[in-house]
């Protein structure tokens, strides 16, 4: 059988072809117990004032405020006290020139009362049973009063459709009487290895068999893009197998991530599955390393993610190009890595023909960002993993690249980019100016 031919695309023009067919999941109600880090589908609006009325924010006396004209040590006022309420009670008597209302903090100003004095600052007496208090300064009109509406009205915005809930977030919807809330729904990811060299966790190796890390890595890494995971047990080699289980699988998934079997050798089935299906191939080999065979189809509405078998490869390839299908899904605003600027730490000498993704950890820093390389840099290492939270971008037609160096980074940690691929960082002549200043 003769090899197909590949015609490799650029990095960025891969993801700009998913993203332009990146649809939303759709939306559920979920209840406010449940809804921790969804994405919110409707804008979250004020149903009431904040506070909804006027309250006191200390333990005190509430007061009529001209009452305290001309107070001082040496000739205090005193103010009858008609009696106490805690929060969450209401005055029963109007104050009027001359009295108070003992109040603790959060209750209501009572009717007639323009101003609060702390607990602390007045001296309280009896005179013939009747409870008093002493105030020896002036206090002004609106002292110590917490105004209704000064913290949040009706009808505002709080938070817009496509927002991540925080807990934060989780403290407005109780705030406002959101008992559950609509969010984005979780895509469900079927994920299935392939490869007759596997063995699944609990097995013994063998001459000849790998463990079967990349669905455990795989699950792991879109568990934390916020989907759903359906772990598929791997198959081997063999194609019919591999096409019944394929098709199963895309009954019960949103959405399919297949590792191995998408290159060009003799037992690489994906891409003839692919077109047994009918789906549409957006891409079949990207410039960049590793991954470079990453294929990426959609059949019928449903996403097929074939990643490499190498497990930095597969990792690499599952950050880039499944992360913004799946936040995208959700209407994450940011659903690509979030891109940094950092200064490399230490010698990287491989030259890179295409995009490079190195697997480093990155430092950041209050005047500057450093990153490092992460261990072994092969395609199927996987401790260069272990360490790693960013993966360094060095553009292609680069003959390696010195300590020091001024480097684009994108990691799956922080907030995300809109999208990270203008970067100048990323291009070849940022690296020859970078080059140049070294020298």
């Amino acid at each position: 059988m003769p090899v197909e031919k590949r015609t490799p695309i650029p990095v960025e023009e891969a993801v700009k072809k998913i993203v332009q067919q990146t649809k939303t999941w759709g939306t559920e109600n979920v209840a406010i117990t449940d809804c921790d880090q969804r994405i919110l589908a409707e804008n979250l609006i004020a149903t009431n004032d904040v506070p909804p009325f006027n309250r006191s924010p200390y333990d005190g006396f509430a007061i009529f405020s001209d009452d305290t004209n001309g107070a001082s040590e040496n000739k205090p006022i005193k103010l009858l006290v008609l009696e106490t309420i805690g929060a969450g009670q209401v005055a029963q008597q109007k104050v009027k020139s001359g009295t108070a209302v003992r109040i603790m903090t959060g209750a209501q100003i009572p009717v007639g009362a323009d101003a609060v004095i702390m607990l602390e600052l007045v001296k309280e007496t009896t005179e013939n049973g009747q409870p008093y208090i002493e105030i020896k300064r002036k206090v002004k009109k609106n002292d110590n009063i917490s105004f209704q509406g000064e913290d949040t009205t009706e009808g505002e915005l709080l938070a817009e459709k496509g927002t991540v809930i925080s807990p934060g977030i989780v403290a407005l919807l109780a705030t406002f009487g959101y008992h559950s809330v609509s969010v984005f729904k979780k895509p469900v990811v079927g994920i299935l290895s392939t490869g007759t060299e596997l063995l699944d966790v609990h097995e013994e190796l063998v001459p000849g068999k790998i463990r079967n890390s990349n669905a455990y890595m795989a699950a792991a890494q879109v568990k934390a893009m916020g989907a759903k995971v359906k772990l598929y047990q791997h198959r081997e080699d063999d194609f019919e197998s591999l096409y019944e289980s394929i098709t199963a699988i895309l009954n019960e998934s949103d959405l399919v991530i297949t590792t191995g079997g998408v290159s060009v050798g003799d037992y690489d089935y994906l891409p003839a599955i692919y077109k047994k299906l009918g789906a549409a191939v957006l891409f079949n080999k990207i410039a960049m390393r590793p991954g470079s065979v990453t294929t990426v189809a959609s059949y019928k509405g449903k996403w097929l993610f074939g990643l490499s078998g190498n497990p930095s490869a597969c990792f690499v390839g599952c950050e880039l190009f499944v992360r913004p299908v799946i936040l995208g899904g959700m209407n994450d605003k940011k659903p690509h890595c979030t891109l940094y600027k950092a200064t490399l730490g230490a010698d990287f000498s491989k030259a890179n023909p295409f995009t490079r993704f190195v697997r480093a950890s990155l430092s950041i820093g209050l005047d500057e960002n450093v990153v490092i390389p992460a261990g072994l840099d092969k395609s199927s290492s996987v401790s260069s993993l272990l360490a790693a939270n960013a993966l360094i971008v060095l553009p292609g037609g680069t003959r390696g690249w010195e300590k020091g160096s001024q480097v684009g980074v994108l990691s799956w940690d922080g907030e995300g980019s809109e999208w990270p691929w203008d970067s100048p960082l990323f291009s070849k002549s940022s690296a020859i100016k970078t080059a140049e200043k070294l020298r």
